[in-house]
């Protein structure tokens, strides 16, 4: 090797490292898009068609407070995939709850590298086992080329 070469290659190397780890931008997306957040709609199908979801990005609820006319609708955080399988909401966190949804909704930050369960657990938990209304996300980190 040349003189004075055995310096450039790690610090080439390095620089291009440190240019593929660059962080992109977070997204913001409403969870079932123009549809928002209402039961009868498959969130989990909805999921698989408009991920991958990324670390930073955040999921925005969209739902009417509830009514004569309007449905309950909440947003729980389900605590393992078991939980999210049987719907089962005895240790999971309510993040919104029916009032939280109106005008610009309810704002979930993917903030760390892990599954997140969500679902309704209104009507008993049954808008979550028959209305479908449950999805999990897994951020991955963004990787700016």
């Amino acid at each position: 090797m040349k003189r004075g070469t055995s310096f450039a290659v790690p610090g080439l190397i390095s620089l291009l490292t440190a240019c593929m780890l660059a962080v992109g931008e977070a997204d913001t997306i409403v969870v079932g898009g123009s549809q928002h957040w209402h039961s009868g709609f498959n969130y989990t199908y909805w999921s698989i068609l408009n991920g991958p979801f990324f670390i930073n990005d955040k999921l925005v609820f969209k739902y009417n407070p509830p009514s004569k006319t309007n449905r309950r609708y909440s947003v729980y955080l389900l605590p393992n995939l078991w939980s999210f399988i049987t719907c089962d909401f005895s240790n999971a966190k309510l993040l919104a709850n029916p009032q939280h949804g109106g005008g610009k909704g309810f704002v979930f930050e993917l903030t760390t590298w892990r599954p997140h369960y969500f679902a309704s657990g209104e009507e008993n938990g049954l808008q979550c086992e028959h209305g479908q209304m449950k999805f999990f996300a897994v951020p991955l980190p963004r990787w700016g080329f």
